[in-house]
């Protein structure tokens, strides 16, 4: 059995399996030699350094921001600003406090259009409270409500290209930051490696705070957003993490969660490294076929349905407490832009030959281009 399907089995027993549970024990301690700890190297996610202090208001509720990024309140102090940066280098420091204090005045901006939209909004309730009073639309009415609407509408639509301004700066300070840890790593410290519980939840954490895409009125979800495949000639960048089939020591071939580390444009392969693995010690060259790009954008259930996997789709999907792909059906695809994928994963140990529902964020969700059951 491969490290996967080990992995997998220990996954299903910490759910109260007990059957399973001993099977997995057993696999599991033959593969002691290689895997017996189930330790990786850390890559140092600064991201998660980028939560700052925030005060309650309004402006901390915006919902285009509560991807898991940190929130900035129109409250906030300036040391609570400079706090979020964290430990960066001197020159991507100071971009970070650049964009900061930009996000900062976003954030402001964005309450005041909401008092603004408010104020609209109150007047298109009274409004429609004397015309029930009165029993009838009268011209004026039906005019005055006509101004009201086309005003909030407006305010809409200005608010919205505020917030989509201040989720485009988080990206980037996510960027500088991932860059400087990036730098960090490569002045000859040796990497650090992490145990496995820390690596579950930095996957975690990476899938909670995907920025969510906002569309404009009228505008298509882009590639990579949610379950919208990326472009035919799409390359992922080193650093990125992508779905990789791999053949293991065993012989087996798996999907596996991997980052990219180089990409031949004259071969047309890859070089990915397990993110289950010590440096180096399972890195594959693999083509480009084998590797599909992991969604770098949530899908919002209430505004881009279309972008989301329908109910009864095979897809691939992360299992949980893993570092492997399986194949799944969608049991339930998400309902509101924090919620995830509810999924069934096949598995004949089970009458139905399906697990029961499991949750698996957007982030570790894609397409399964085979289509006959294993």
């Amino acid at each position: 059995m491969c490290k996967c399907s080990v992995i997998r089995e220990m996954a299903r027993g910490s759910k109260g399996k007990s059957g399973n549970d001993k099977e997995a024990k057993n696999e599991s301690s033959s593969k002691s030699d290689n895997k017996q700890d189930l330790k990786t190297e850390h890559k140092t996610d600064k991201s998660d350094n980028g939560s700052g202090k925030s005060s309650e208001s309004k402006a901390d509720k915006i919902s285009s921001l509560s991807t898991g990024s940190p929130t900035l309140s129109a409250s906030s102090s300036c040391d609570e600003v400079k706090g979020a940066i964290g430990v960066v280098p001197p020159s991507s420091r100071e971009k970070i406090q650049t964009l900061l204090g930009a996000l900062f005045k976003n954030v402001k901006d964005i309450q005041v259009e909401r008092d603004r939209a408010e104020h609209n909004l109150t007047n298109i309730h009274k409004t429609h409270e004397k015309m029930r009073e009165e029993g009838k639309v009268t011209p004026y009415y039906r005019q005055k409500l006509k101004s009201l609407y086309s005003a909030a509408t407006t305010d809409a639509e200005a608010e919205a290209e505020v917030i989509r301004s201040a989720l485009d700066k988080i990206k980037e300070i996510k960027k500088l930051q991932e860059k400087s840890a990036k730098q960090k790593h490569d002045s000859g410290r040796p990497k650090q490696i992490m145990r496995r519980g820390v690596l579950m939840s930095q996957l975690q954490q990476n899938a909670t705070t995907l920025p969510l895409w906002v569309s404009k009125p009228g505008e298509s979800p882009p590639p990579l957003c949610g379950a919208v495949p990326a472009d035919s000639n799409y390359i992922s960048q080193p650093e990125d993490k992508v779905a990789a089939r791999v053949k293991g020591q065993d012989g087996e071939e798996n999907w596996i969660l991997a980052e990219v580390v180089h990409f031949d444009a004259h071969t047309g392969k890859y070089e990915v490294d397990d993110v289950d693995a010590e440096e180096g010690k399972e890195r594959h060259s693999i083509s480009r076929r084998r590797v599909v790009p992991l969604p770098i954008w949530k899908a919002n259930p209430e505004t881009d349905p279309g972008a989301l996997f329908p109910k009864k789709t095979l897809v691939l999907a992360l299992y949980p407490q893993t570092t492997c792909f399986y194949r799944a059906l969608i049991d339930e695809p998400p309902k509101k832009p924090l919620d995830d994928y509810s999924v069934l994963f096949e598995d004949t140990s089970y009458s139905t030959g399906y697990s029961p529902p499991l949750m698996v964020p957007q982030r570790y969700v894609i397409a399964c281009k085979e289509d006959k059951k294993k």
